[in-house]
Order: C-alpha cells, then sequence, then structure tokens
C-alpha cells in the first residue's frame, strides 16, 4: 500500500472531478449522476442483498470455469512441452481455435447447452483454456535441460522427472497464464450474462440500464472494478507464496 498511494491518489481525485462536474450539471447528471448518489444506491442494494445474489451467481460460474481449465490445461500443456507426438497432435487445433473470441461460442453454446449456468461455465472454460495451455507449453520449453538431464541422471522416472522438475520449473509461466484467465474469466462471464442471462452481476448491470436505475447500474460497473482488483489481489499473494524460493515475485496489478 505504501508503494500504490499514488494510484489511489489519482482515483479519488477523478472520483472529485466525476462529483463536481456532475453537481455542476457540467454533464448530463441523469446519465452520469454524482458519486454520492452511486455510493449511495450502492450500499442500499447491497443491504437489501440484491447484488450481493447477483455477484454470488458470478463468481460460482468464474471459479467453476476456471477451475476446470486449470485441470485440463495444465496438463496438457505439460505433455504439448515434453511429448513431440502430443504437440504435433494438438498444435495445429489449438492455433485453429485460439485466435477465436470466446464471446463467438455463445450463440453455439446457446444451441447446445441453453441458458443456463452449464452454457456460461462452457464458454469460460474456453476462454481460460488457452492462455493456461499455452503459458504451461511455454514454461516446460523453457526449462533448462540441465535440470532434466541431472534427474536422468539419478535414475528418475520420466513421469517423476515431469512431475518434480518440469513442473516446478515452469510454475512460473503457469502461475502466469493463470492470472491473466481469471481476468478473462471475469470478461467473458459477464458478456455470457448480458447476452443470455437471468442471473450474475453482467445481468444485474445490463437490467438497471433497461428499467434506468442508472446510479445502480454504476454500482454493478464499480463493483465489477473492485472485484477484479480483489481478485487480482489475491492470486497475487497466491503466486508470491509458490514462488517464494526465487526471492522476488511478480507484483504488477
Amino acid at each position: 500500500m505504501r508503494t500504490r498511494w499514488p494510484g489511489f491518489l489519482l482515483f479519488a481525485a477523478l472520483l472529485a472531478v466525476w462529483e463536481i462536474s456532475s453537481a455542476c450539471a457540467w454533464v448530463d447528471p441523469i446519465s452520469v449522476p454524482r458519486v454520492t448518489v452511486i455510493f449511495s444506491s450502492w450500499i442500499d442494494i447491497i443491504m437489501h442483498g440484491e447484488l450481493v445474489r447477483q455477484l454470488i451467481a458470478s463468481l460460482g460460474r468464474i471459479f467453476a470455469g476456471f477451475g476446470m481449465a486449470v485441470v485440463i490445461a495444465v496438463p496438457l500443456g505439460l505433455l504439448m512441452g515434453s511429448v513431440t507426438i502430443v504437440y504435433r497432435l494438438l498444435e495445429p487445433l489449438t492455433e485453429f481455435v485460439r485466435p477465436i473470441p470466446a464471446a463467438a461460442y455463445i450463440p453455439v453454446a446457446i444451441l447446445f447447452l441453453g441458458i443456463g449456468n452449464g452454457m456460461k461455465i462452457f464458454v469460460v472454460v474456453l476462454a481460460c483454456l488457452f492462455p493456461i495451455l499455452l503459458n504451461t507449453y511455454g514454461g516446460v520449453r523453457g526449462v533448462d535441460p540441465v535440470l532434466v538431464d541431472t534427474g536422468r541422471t539419478f535414475g528418475v522416472p520420466a513421469w517423476k522427472a515431469l512431475w518434480q522438475i518440469v513442473f516446478p520449473a515452469a510454475l512460473p509461466s503457469i502461475l502466469t497464464g493463470m492470472r491473466i484467465s481469471l481476468g478473462i474469466s471475469l470478461i467473458v462471464s459477464v458478456v455470457s450474462e448480458m447476452i443470455a442471462g437471468n442471473s450474475g452481476i453482467g445481468y444485474f448491470i445490463l437490467d438497471m440500464q433497461r428499467v434506468f436505475r442508472v446510479p445502480e447500474m454504476f454500482a454493478g460497473i464499480f463493483t465489477l472494478g473492485l472485484l477484479g482488483y480483489a481478485i487480482n489481489f489475491v492470486f497475487l499473494q497466491v503466486e508470491r507464496h509458490y514462488l517464494r524460493w526465487r526471492g522476488t515475485s511478480n507484483e504488477t496489478a
């Protein structure tokens, strides 16, 4: 916090400018309400549980999809980086599917899975899969061959070397891919809820806009910002714990 206070100070200054601009009608106070009005509405919908219910629904989809993506992508990335035939088998499919935006899968997912949680989780899985997969693969390919050769010299089996030597050495890249995917999962979950949802923070924001409850709409947007910041902060602590052997860790927000 000591090193980040200039950023928080800038954010507070921007909110102050927003408050003054709306209060003095420099901007349309109906479309851009005062920050104090937004915070008042924010507290009200939190106290009534309206926002909390929507937030819990979104978090469930985000972490379910992200967790499934990790379970699938990390082992595949380890195999692609270690076994040539696996890389040759999966590389064309990966490079074909990876550039397609995750939102483009939503209409197809609706056809097969409907508009329930399954569709939204599926889209989150697809969106999170490739950053983790490619970062895991890149981390494995970047492992110093001397480490693996040393393990073989001491008679470590190939499968054991993959888990005890290659995986720890590739962990920084794996965690980077996971961190990127966490942000993507939040974006894709919100988009899917806006397009085809009846719950979640994305649905809440769009619903507030439809009924012209503008302060509540901005409160939902602010909630997304805080949620993204909190998820990133917690993940940085996890990363710092598992990479403490490096002496330093990535602390950029």
